[in-house]
């Protein structure tokens, strides 16, 4: 699967509307998702899009980074894979942050 992020999108931009601009520079998408806040709804300010066909990932991040959309320049990159993350933070709390100083004793 060949998916970019595209991020520096506007606040009130909509799936249809990236999908219109990323077909109007030459690139097929199957598939647009903005990220939304879970509480509000609101954009969280980026996206991803799914490419369809033969299109390389290089091609689109060359015809789509750094162009305007709502007067606001995309950043578009490669999608990472994402990672399982339980919500804990294994670098917090007391017992790290105390192993991370010299003993008093």
């Amino acid at each position: 699967m060949k998916k970019l992020f595209i991020g520096n999108c506007d606040f009130n931009l909509d799936e249809s509307t990236l999908e219109t601009f990323i077909k109007s520079n030459g690139i097929q998408v199957s598939s647009v998702q903005i990220i939304r806040d879970r509480e509000t709804g609101r954009s969280r300010g980026f996206g991803f899009a799914e490419l369809s066909g033969s299109e390389t990932i290089d091609h689109a991040i060359e015809a789509l980074n750094g162009k305007m959309l709502e007067g606001r320049a995309l950043t578009v990159n490669e999608a990472r894979e994402q990672t399982r993350n339980d919500g804990r933070n294994r670098n917090d709390g007391y017992r790290s942050y105390r192993s991370n100083q010299a003993s008093r004793w």
